[in-house]
C-alpha cells in the first residue's frame, strides 16, 4: 500500500467496520455480534500478552549481540500487529488479523519487507540489506572517509546573510 493511500484507508475503515456491524448484526443478532467483538478483543489481548514482551526481549538480545534481525523477528512482529488488529472493534480488522496469522501470508509479507529492510549500526559499522539502493555504501568497503578535527574546519557566520544577527521573534 502506498503511503498516499493511507489517509483514505484510515477514513474508510471505520465506515466499513460500521457496515460490517450492521450486516453481521442482522444475520446473527445483536448479542452474538457483541459477543464476537468481545471475543476478538480478548484474543487480541492474549496475543499481545504472549508475543509483545517476547519480541521486545528477542530484539534486545539480538541488538546486543550484533545480529542483524531477520525473518525470525517478523513472525512475532506480525503476531503483535494481528493482536492490535484483533483489539480494534470490527470484523474487517479481525479478518485482516486472521490473515496475518496464516503462515503463507507472513511469507508474502517477508518477501515484501525483506527488499526494503535496512539495518543501520551493526557490529562492523553501518550495514545494509541487499537492496539495490544500498549496495557499496559501507564506508569500510573502499569509500573515502575524511576525518576532521575542530581545528581543521571552521564555519564563520556570513555577515551578508539576511539571517545573521537575528533572533527568533525579531
Amino acid at each position: 500500500m502506498r503511503l498516499t493511500m493511507l489517509p483514505g484507508f484510515m477514513l474508510l475503515l471505520p465506515l466499513a467496520e460500521i457496515a460490517g456491524f450492521v450486516i453481521v448484526g442482522r444475520v446473527i443478532g445483536v448479542l452474538a455480534t457483541l459477543g464476537l467483538v468481545v471475543l476478538g478483543v480478548v484474543i487480541g489481548m492474549a496475543i499481545l500478552r504472549r508475543q509483545g514482551l517476547g519480541i521486545l526481549q528477542k530484539m534486545s538480545a539480538e541488538g546486543q549481540s550484533g545480529v542483524v534481525p531477520g525473518r525470525e523477528l517478523l513472525k512475532p512482529a506480525m503476531f503483535v500487529i494481528a493482536g492490535l488488529l484483533f483489539m480494534i472493534p470490527g470484523f474487517i480488522s479481525d479478518i485482516l488479523a486472521i490473515l496475518i496469522c496464516i503462515p503463507a501470508v507472513r511469507d508474502l509479507a517477508w518477501k515484501y519487507v525483506s527488499r526494503r529492510f535496512v539495518v543501520v549500526g551493526g557490529r562492523n559499522g553501518f550495514t545494509a540489506s541487499a537492496g539495490p539502493d544500498f549496495r557499496n555504501r559501507n564506508p569500510s568497503a573502499g569509500g573515502k572517509v575524511v576525518d576532521l578535527d575542530e581545528d581543521d574546519f571552521k564555519r564563520e557566520p556570513n555577515q551578508n546573510s539576511p539571517w545573521s544577527g537575528k533572533r527568533l521573534g525579531d
